[in-house]
């Protein structure tokens, strides 16, 4: 179970710096800009309130872009654990890229119906700009998240 644990924190780092290093690749050729997890912080620093109209103009708090960034990666490694304890031992001793794919794809769930509405931005990302350019980015960004998992337990 400990081994378990130790691979699944490494590959949820693994995929979370892949999606960052995505991220940045986005924002340098000026595709995206780079997520601010500032934001992200501030909703985590006014709980227990977890729906806001607009995360921008609720009053910030202290240390809310390290809260963004503890929140991101939290998530990431819990998001690895929880892979390594399902799809398990056999699964480590092979591991294939559609279930972790399939897994990591599942995980936006997250993001669109609880961070999303929760930071005023709609269900989905649906009181966007661009929800439909918002929730391709989200599945891109999820997907190159499975595969920094997937590399990670390749390489262990």
């Amino acid at each position: 179970m400990a081994e378990l644990l130790g691979i699944g924190i490494l590959m949820g780092l693994g995929g979370t710096v892949a999606m960052d290093l995505w991220a940045l690749l986005l924002a340098r050729l000026g595709v995206s800009p780079f997520p601010n997890w500032a934001m992200p912080g501030r909703w985590v620093g006014h709980m227990p309130v977890l729906f806001h109209n607009d995360i921008g103009s609720v009053d910030p708090v202290r240390g809310e872009l390290a809260l963004g960034w503890a929140l991101h990666y939290g998530v990431g490694v819990s998001y690895g654990v929880l892979w390594a304890l399902l799809g398990g031992a056999a699964w480590l001793a092979e591991p294939t890229f559609l279930p972790v794919w399939l897994f990591s794809i599942f995980t936006i769930a997250a993001g669109w119906f609880l961070l999303q509405p929760g930071m005023g931005l709609g269900w989905a990302a649906s009181k966007t700009p661009a929800p439909w350019k918002t929730r391709g980015f989200g599945l891109l960004a999820h997907t190159v998240f499975g595969l920094g998992m997937w590399a990670v337990a390749l390489v262990l």
